[in-house]
């Protein structure tokens, strides 16, 4: 096979999928093209990628034509619509949305965690939710030395997630908010600035939203065990970059604190921050810009047998969605498991 595929990156105006590009940059992704798609509305424009710019061409049923890689970021109706063409004409899809995730004919990867379920795909991936992928990276390990039997998480989640629009608004409002001006609430329900709003999307009727259950549904798939009992609050909070997780856990088997910082230490991509004497533990503003799953605040829950509560943050659109979406491609070329349409 080929082992310089063509590479579509789809949503190529927005900030995750700017940030796949600079990703593919600055991997040296072995490319031997990428090319950037969105709508209509964006036909034409330039984005930045090495040392110049791509021109953006417009997202068709057809556009796939002898592209072997496609990486999407462009929403879940987006995917829907135009992941099922790419694939039927020989390209391989990771899409960032939540579109496929839980379709049983689509493994949903964290290279870390799970590359073998890369083995089974049919022509499309799913790139699991921001806040799931960094707990899953860091939890794994200790999953498969005391195998976890609950998770209880709450997570900070950074505006940024919701897309640029959110980041304009945080900033729009603390700007206002400064010169003494009426807030107007217009991505959110309620003021961001200087606010937690404990709601990430929408509810559903058993009280939870829906990114509560996406993170409930995807650990058990990602980590391969449905029997691991898992109940999500996320909320957003007022900063730009960066996803905090308070996370509580109880194992099968007894794993002290000492024991898990020793575990996560050597774990891939993951690096621990943990001198509470010394005041250092992970922050958003340390995972920004950055490609590891940070954990610190790691001690033993003294309410329970064998519990540990454990602090984890990741920058969210990078770790959390265009840099796992590139390391699933470098992955199926690793694995040779990418289909070449030439």
């Amino acid at each position: 096979m080929s082992r310089n595929p063509r590479v579509a990156v789809c949503g190529a105006t927005g900030a995750v999928g700017r940030e796949m590009l600079k990703v593919l940059e600055q991997r040296n992704f072995p490319a031997a093209e990428v090319v950037p798609f969105a709508s209509a509305r964006s036909k034409g424009k330039k984005v930045p990628f090495k040392d110049g710019e791509l021109t953006v061409q417009e997202l068709t049923h057809e556009c796939f034509e002898g592209f072997d890689l496609a990486l999407f970021s462009a929403g879940g109706g987006t995917s829907e619509t135009f992941a099922p063409s790419a694939a039927e004409r020989g390209c391989t899809v990771v899409d960032n949305s939540s579109a496929w995730r839980m379709n049983p004919e689509c493994p949903l990867v964290v290279p870390e965690v799970n590359p073998h379920d890369l083995e089974w795909h049919k022509g499309i991936i799913a790139n699991p939710n921001c806040s799931t992928i960094q707990m899953v990276v860091a939890l794994q390990p200790i999953h498969l030395e005391a195998k976890i039997k609950r998770i209880v998480v709450s997570t900070y989640q950074a505006v940024s997630g919701t897309g640029q629009k959110a980041i304009d608004e945080l900033e729009t409002q603390v700007r206002r908010l400064f010169n003494g001006q009426e807030v107007v609430p217009q991505v959110y329900p309620h003021q961001i600035a200087f606010n937690c709003l404990p709601q990430i999307d929408v509810f559903l009727d058993n009280g939870y939203t829906k990114e509560e259950m996406k993170m409930v549904h995807e650990t058990k798939k990602i980590m391969g065990d449905p029997s691991i009992r898992v109940t999500a609050t996320t909320v957003r909070v007022p900063v730009f970059f960066g996803h905090s997780e308070a996370v509580n856990i109880e194992t099968e088997t007894k794993l002290t604190a000492e024991d898990c910082r020793a575990l996560l230490a050597t774990a891939p991509g993951v690096e621990v921050i943990d001198f509470p004497e010394k005041k250092a533990y992970p922050m958003a503003l340390d995972a920004t810009g950055r490609d590891e799953v940070f954990v610190g605040r790691i001690r033993e829950d003294e309410s329970i047998e064998n519990g540990l509560n454990i602090w984890i943050v990741a920058d969210n659109i990078r770790k959390g969605a265009a840099l796992n979406a590139v390391q699933i491609a470098e992955k199926l070329l690793e694995m040779d498991l990418l289909r070449v349409n030439r």
